[in-house]
């Protein structure tokens, strides 16, 4: 498995031959590189690094070689232990740190691992930045620091509660109303450190949980991403406890998926939808989320009179693009919420807090909430990437075949058609192309990414 590098992160899979794989000898190398950018960025100054872990299995092997890595190279480390990458996200710029390392691959399944590396805002790094470390990463430090210039750990400690407490005293989120609902959760957290921090979210305003896969032992129980096929037994449990609401978080927290009071999906991609809907009912303003997410953000920001933005796909383009516009919600269509209010970045926490006021204060079920909302079906397909396939030049085609319709390159190739889009681009996580398609129900989206793929398969096979 070659690894991967992109502004998602350096992630690989863990074991193998180094430099194919994310192997000991990697995590060395790229933390090494990480710290060399850090220096050019605060010449002069003993530097300090935030880093924490989600649950999974090489998590602690991990964060033991990088924490080591990061004293070898001079800089100081405060290790936050478990903890979701929205809570490193924030520990960075609560601890006044220059910048924060996240373990965590993300929905990726247990054999994967990466580093997130984290700026002193707490945001993830630039296109042009995750470059430079690259770049250092290929040339190789040249020294390390003699014994009196090595760093050291000076604080090991949870930040969990802060993160916590910061979600709950969010000025949109009615906590009276939330507890006056009495409402009743399954939490599915997928074995990782969701387990941790949303049962207790919750418990503090007052919501009954049962828990499902809340203990924090990497032991994933099902595909960790939180995706309808993965969600069965969550699915049938939220009827079966006569719940109002499931909860569902991948291994590092920053992406909610929600289940209905009947065991239907309320939608991943309508997490966000529901959330600025709440938020723009309050505070006008503008939304923004990536050209693979759903219309019903764009249909429901005009309904409030503001204005929508697409961006790249990538959580530090969807914050580049918030910033440009001052928006005041965005996210993704995975079910990441991004408030500018706590932090630039997607947290699920946040996705709870503001999702469950919404809910208590409507005084409906999560199913005739859903129903409010456009109807759109995203079919999510890929389709695995050999050596001969050239992504460039397909893309490249598919733009030409498609130039009388709407057309947007900004990442991949997304065609905006009247009633439904398509959107083609290579995943910044897995070595795959994704097809993603939108349009009124499951049949016309699914119809509309078949005929596509075979557009596609037939340039391949020319």
């Amino acid at each position: 498995m070659t690894l991967i590098k992109s502004i998602s992160g350096i992630r690989g899979t863990i074991g193998g031959a180094a430099g194919d794989n994310l192997t000991p000898l990697d995590l060395v190398k790229f933390t090494s590189a990480y710290a060399e950018w850090l220096k050019g960025e605060h010449p002069g100054r003993r530097l300090k690094v935030v880093i924490g872990r989600d649950a999974r299995l090489s998590g602690e092997m991990a964060a033991a070689i990088v924490e080591g890595t990061l004293c070898g190279c001079g800089v100081d480390v405060i290790n936050i232990g478990l903890a979701t990458t929205p809570t490193v996200e924030l520990a960075v710029t609560g601890k006044q740190a220059d910048g924060g390392i996240i373990l965590t691959a993300s929905h990726n399944p247990k054999q994967w691992n990466a580093l997130k590396l984290l700026n002193s805002h707490g945001e993830f790094l630039n296109d042009a930045e995750g470059k430079k470390v690259l770049a250092l990463a290929q040339a190789g430090v040249s020294a390390y620091p003699e014994i009196d210039r090595i760093g050291r750990v000076i604080e090991r400690s949870s930040y969990n509660d802060e993160h916590i407490r910061g979600a709950l005293a969010l000025k949109l989120a009615d906590l009276d109303a939330v507890r006056k609902a009495k409402f009743k959760v399954v939490v599915d957290a997928v074995n990782s450190v969701g387990g941790v921090v949303i049962p207790k979210l919750l418990r503090e305003m007052g919501v009954e949980v049962v828990e499902l896969n809340c203990t924090p032992d990497g032991n994933f129980a099902h595909n960790p991403e939180p995706i309808p096929e993965n969600l069965t037994e969550i699915s049938a449990r939220v009827p079966a406890e006569k719940a109002d609401l499931g909860i569902i978080v991948d291994p590092d927290v920053d992406r909610l998926a929600l289940v209905c009071e009947d065991g239907t999906m309320f939608g991943e991609e309508y997490t966000l939808v529901a959330v600025a809907d709440y938020v723009l009912t309050h505070t006008k303003g503008a939304t923004v989320s990536n050209l693979s997410s759903s219309r019903a953000l764009k249909d429901v920001t005009e309904k409030h009179g503001c204005k929508y933005a697409a961006a790249a796909v990538g959580e530090v383009n969807v914050v580049t693009k918030m910033k440009e516009v001052a928006a005041v919600i965005g996210g993704e269509g995975n079910g990441g919420v991004i408030y500018p209010e706590l932090h630039y970045g997607r947290d699920a926490l946040v996705g709870v807090v503001l999702f469950l006021t919404l809910l208590a204060k409507s005084g409906l079920k999560a199913s005739q909430l859903r129903a409010t909302y456009p109807a759109y079906h995203i079919s999510k397909n890929k389709i695995e990437l050999t050596p001969d396939i050239d992504v460039d030049k397909v893309l490249a085609q598919m733009k030409a075949k498609y130039a009388g319709e709407q057309v947007t390159d900004i990442d991949g190739v997304k065609i905006d058609f009247p009633a439904e889009w398509v959107h083609l681009r290579k995943s910044n996580t897995e070595p795959i192309i994704r097809i993603y398609s939108e349009s009124r129900d499951k049949a016309a989206a699914d119809a509309l990414a078949e005929k596509i793929i075979g557009e596609i398969r037939a340039i391949v096979a020319k």
